[in-house]
């Protein structure tokens, strides 16, 4: 308990990330199986020269190089209707990773607006990373919903008889772009559908070597969470990647994939 107690009072963020990955080490080795290269699906992430804008509108020229991915696994859904079509595209450079999602929806719904707070009930783009092509028992999380409050965190997965910390005190900079087509907690109309821009500086990722990234994997996944009623908390969820066991949610890191940097 003590460790618990130190963890949520540090306020040195490089003390954080080194105890983090010390205890993970530890924990992991008993409870989960590890990532093995080759068995994972493959995002290759191309590299930009564009001077690339959180903006939410995809109009510099690297976008079309991109690799573009749909969300094809669902859970926590009740119709045929709550799969709602997702795409998502991924670039970098020497500063920053740059993503992109493109959402289908019917009803757009948001109705958290302070920092830290329940974003993931709301229609919200989320991205988890793990700067190794392993998985460790932590990862650093960001969600985002759509008038772009945050809720970023670090996960220690099942870290103590298997309940999993969050620990939000993690607060980088990163900035996030959004477009709607429809109006905002409206349940009388049809919307058409939003798209969010995020731009996540590799500082973000602290305590881990981010130099040198063409040709190495980090694993990751990404998430969206569909709600489309105003009043009603319940939303669908959708994967880059499949979790599996949609009882441990999306945040299983033996259940990420693999994003590769390529150079050209």
């Amino acid at each position: 308990m003590k460790t618990l107690r130190f963890l949520y009072q540090l306020h040195c963020k490089k003390i954080i990330i080194s105890t983090l990955l010390f205890s993970s080490t530890l924990v992991f080795s008993q409870t989960q199986k590890e990532l093995v290269l080759g068995e994972q699906p493959i995002y290759k992430v191309a590299k930009t020269k564009d001077s690339i804008i959180a903006d939410g509108k995809m109009d510099e020229p690297s976008w079309k190089n991109a690799e573009v991915r749909t969300f094809d696994y669902f859970f926590r859904r009740d119709k045929p209707a709550d799969e709602q079509k997702t795409k998502f595209r991924m670039l970098w450079d020497d500063k920053n990773l740059y993503l992109f999602y493109e959402f289908e929806d019917s009803s757009l719904t948001a109705r958290e607006t302070q920092h830290d707070g329940r974003t993931y009930l709301d229609d919200c783009a989320e991205f988890f990373c793990l700067p190794i092509p392993d998985s460790l028992n932590m990862h650093f999380g960001f969600e985002v919903n759509i008038p772009k409050v945050k809720y970023d965190y670090i996960v220690l997965w099942q870290f103590h008889n298997n309940r999993s910390i969050f620990i939000p005190t993690y607060d980088p900079y990163y900035e996030v772009g959004v477009t709607y087509n429809g109006t905002l907690n409206d349940d009388t109309d049809t919307d058409k559908g939003w798209t969010m821009e995020y731009i996540i500086p590799l500082t973000a990722f602290r305590g881990f070597s981010t130099r040198d990234l063409a040709g190495k994997k980090w694993a990751f996944q990404a998430v969206r969470q569909d709600r489309n009623l105003v009043d009603d908390t319940f939303r669908s969820t959708s994967t880059l990647f499949p979790t599996y066991d949609v009882i441990l949610d999306v945040h299983p890191p033996n259940r990420f994939g693999l994003m590769e940097f390529i150079e050209k």
